[in-house]
């Protein structure tokens, strides 16, 4: 063994998709974002991918990716969102293992995870097997291998996973320190699976004792063994929590340090922390772990590895003896998941976790109560309902008509159509969700009220809901009545009850919510005949669209259908917008084309004719109780709606406050210069008025420096609170527009001297701008058309050197060293 070292990433997030749309709605605590995997994304995964090196004057000389030099895992739900919405990533993340099998001699530096982040010792048999079976198999479908290792939930560990994970051909694990019990010497040729073999007494190395410096064997009583990694806690801990990440000679510096002073000697250093540390937790930290994996890649005092590799040139000497029910966060083992063991954020105080307990209660019945009934249906569908459950991630991962007969060609007793198709989809939904609702973040945090936890009881309420449409008994009933024990800390949340009705119960869709959504939504936009809303498709027969004035009509009839469990509806479907928010949608089953027609007759003609009374009239005849409000719109529709709706609303204001602005700005400077507080009429005109135009400035194209600098200096003088987020937020999106575009036309000379005479304003800009996007771009420029160009240059095309001129000047903004 040489002198190795190893940093391992955990990158995870909990699901965040709305369980009736399976797509994340916006997340108004992300702002300016549109929800927490976005923003988490532009701070930590896509900057690990690029990350800047730095020179001693804080200029960018390198940027390299930090995933294929590192050891990592991404968690499932996490990678397929980054597949669906940010696929730039997701694709350097799969190249980045790919470039790691021929760095590391064929060993890559992805591993897989446990599905969901379910806490595996609290979970049942099925439930692992489950979990580490679609955890193996999401990891297949996105890296194209079999995965060496896995990482388990909060390193939540017991035998029965470690023996399942074994058999089901994971080779290793990544715990704590203190998760270690005792370990012994593997006698000379001893096999290490054989435990009834004698390796000689047993060393007590609790407490975190144990020598990090190697791996290690753990031999179950099936027969098989795993091998474990205890990672080095001291450094894990100074690079989470105590600020390592400020220097990243300083990040390579503790890592050797562990290494010892004589370069001679062999060690072996690894860390394992929370991906996001590097550049969410801590802002810049991927530049520090480029840094430091760099400076130890191109010095001679140590060689980066990764796990695989490191075991295949230093098999374990030594078997361990884990501590069961133990984990890395919380020191009471795995209570934190189960009951007030004092385990918190220490955000809030003397707030208690009582309701911990409650809730694991309510959802251990819920899980038992279907599990009987799971066994009982799918046994008249499937050969094996839990092969089929096992075997169901392969429909997770794809969706599409060819790949669900397949799967159900491998399961299904008889060939499957109509309605018992349907109920097997719901079945295996049901218990998709049933897994779902174990996510570990609903136990992590401190309240009940948190959307972490509030996204856990969703997952509870789809299992009920389709329970309900499976078996029509009251099983909703007993499952809220255990929530109830839950109670929050927060007297505004209350009760798991009262948590329930105002959040889950709102939240729950059926077709006829979906068909609703798609009436209101096609009044402001004409709708594709045939489309996806979400995970349901919308199949429109006939519709048509009156105008009126100010007021629409749409009248129609067409299918929805979930993609998901495949049921199927056809519908009639009416919409009246007046004005503003007036808005009201009649849905029904559809009754046959002649009452169709009827309907569509009397409600056109009473609209053509202005008769708003015979409008609603008609309505009530066709839809009775089956209409909706705007409310009906999903969150993000809603929002946009809102936004169009209030457009012309703020137009207005921006005149009134602006003139309010403009009459009274002397006196507000005066009140700023002598100190005296602010009326408040004037403070919220002078912020309303200067956040606006300076929106609109730095959105403008070209842009315009001297105003960008007049307004800046106005916000001083009026001591105006800017909207530093939501600026910066706009100022990058209009700079990575731009940027964009001279990737794809670099030769654009006017293109590039705007884009360098915008980035010349970011020194006075009071806020920082994440600028990860515009530096890649340059960057690759840089290697490219600059290289180009200068040659031309040096043959006398004045063009050529006009444009080198002004490349050079937007690597200054940028802080990019170009020459």
């Amino acid at each position: 063994m040489s002198r190795l070292v190893c940093i391992h990433g955990h990158f995870y997030q909990p699901p965040r998709e709305n369980p009736w749309l399976e797509q994340i709605e916006a997340q108004d605590t992300a702002y300016p974002y549109h929800d927490w995997n976005e923003r988490i994304t532009a701070e930590c995964y896509a900057p690990n991918a690029s990350s800047r090196v730095l020179d001693e004057q804080g200029r960018i000389v390198e940027i390299i990716d930090n995933y294929e030099r590192m050891s990592f895992n991404f968690g499932p739900t996490l990678l397929g969102w980054l597949r669906s919405h940010e696929l730039s990533v997701y694709d350097a993340i799969v190249e980045a293992d790919r470039r790691s099998i021929e760095r590391f001699d064929g060993h890559g530096s992805a591993i897989a995870q446990a599905y969901n982040h379910m806490i595996m010792p609290l979970a049942n048999r099925r439930d692992k097997i489950t979990q580490v079976v679609w955890g193996i198999a999401d990891f297949e479908h996105h890296f194209g291998r079999k995965p060496a290792g896995m990482w388990l939930p909060e390193t939540a560990v017991d035998l029965e996973t470690l023996d399942i994970m074994a058999e089901h051909g994971i080779e290793f694990t990544i715990l704590a320190p203190a998760q270690a019990a005792r370990v012994r010497p593997i006698p000379a040729g001893g096999d290490t699976a054989d435990a009834s073999a004698d390796s000689g007494e047993w060393i007590d190395v609790s407490g975190t004792r144990v020598d990090t410096n190697q791996a290690y064997v753990q031999r179950l009583k099936s027969g098989r063994s795993i091998n474990v990694f205890f990672y080095d806690g001291p450094i894990a801990q100074a690079v989470a929590f105590e600020k390592l990440l400020t220097r990243g000679e300083d990040f390579a510096a503790r890592l050797l340090d562990e290494l010892g002073d004589d370069p001679n000697t062999s060690g072996f250093v690894h860390i394992a922390t929370d991906g996001e540390t590097y550049g969410h937790h801590h802002r810049f930290g991927e530049m520090a772990l480029a840094f430091a994996m760099r400076s130890i890649e191109k010095g001679d005092q140590a060689a980066l590895t990764n796990y695989g590799k490191f075991l295949a040139q230093n098999p374990p000497t030594l078997e361990v003896q884990i501590e069961e029910n133990t984990s890395w966060s919380c020191k009471h083992g795995v209570e934190r998941w189960r009951a007030d063991c004092g385990c918190n954020s220490t955000l809030t105080g003397n707030w208690r976790q009582e309701w911990r307990g409650p809730l694991r209660d309510a959802l251990d019945w819920l899980r038992d109560d279907l599990k009987g009934i799971f066994e009982r249906d799918a046994a008249e569908l499937f050969g094996d309902p839990w092969a089929a459950r096992d075997d169901y991630i392969s429909v997770v991962l794809d969706r599409s008509a060819g790949n669900i007969e397949a799967f159900l060609g491998r399961h299904a007793k008889v060939a499957l159509e109509g309605e018992p198709r349907v109920r097997a989809m719901k079945l295996l939904e049901m218990q998709r969700h049933a897994m779902l609702m174990y996510t570990s973040c609903g136990w992590f945090f401190d309240d009940l009220g948190r959307i972490e936890t509030l996204q856990i009881i969703r997952y509870a309420g789809r299992c009920v809901q389709l329970a309900q449409e499976l078996f029509g008994d009251h099983r909703e009933e007993k499952f809220v009545l255990r929530l109830k024990k839950a109670c929050s800390n927060d007297p505004d949340v209350g009760d798991g009850e009262a948590v329930y009705d105002r959040f889950v119960r709102p939240a729950r869709v059926d077709l006829r919510k979906v068909c609703a959504h798609f009436v209101v939504s096609s009044i402001f936009e004409k709708p594709e005949e045939h489309g996806l809303c979400y995970c349901y498709q919308i199949d429109v027969d006939d519709v048509r669209f009156c105008r009126l004035g100010a007021s629409t009509l749409v009248v129609g009839k067409g299918r929805i259908t979930s993609v998901v469990t495949l049921e199927s509806e056809k519908f009639s479907f009416g919409g009246l917008h007046l004005r503003d928010q007036n808005v009201t949608a009649g849905v029904r089953e559809y009754r046959g084309d002649e009452s169709y027609r009827i309907m569509r007759r009397e409600t056109t003609e009473a609209f053509d004719k202005g008769e708003l009374a015979e409008i609603i009239r008609s309505f009530d005849r066709h839809f009775g109780k089956g209409t909706f409000s705007l409310k009906s719109l999903f969150r993000d529709e809603q929002i946009a709606f809102t936004n169009r709706v209030l457009r012309e609303t703020l137009d207005e204001l921006a005149d009134d406050y602006g003139r309010l602005y403009e009459n009274h700005a002397p006196m507000m400077r005066f009140l700023a210069e002598q100190g005296t507080p602010m009326p408040r009429a004037f403070e919220i005109s002078a912020e309303f008025v200067l956040n606006n135009r300076l929106r609109e400035t730095l959105d403008r194209e070209p842009p315009e420096p001297e105003r960008v600098e007049s307004l800046l200096r106005e916000a001083t003088r009026a001591g105006v609170k800017l909207d530093h987020e939501g600026l910066a937020h706009i100022f990058r999106g209009r700079l990575e527009d731009m940027a964009g575009r001279l990737r794809t036309d670099p030769s654009n000379l006017e293109l590039l001297e705007n884009l360098e005479v915008a980035t010349a304003i970011l020194p006075g800009l009071p806020f920082t701008l994440d600028l990860f996007h515009v530096q890649n771009v340059c960057y690759e420029l840089r290697s490219g058309r600059y290289l180009e160009s200068k040659a031309l240059a040096g043959g006398g095309d004045d063009d050529a050197r006009a444009w080198n001129e002004r490349f050079i000047r937007l690597g200054e903004h940028l802080s990019m060293l170009v020459e």
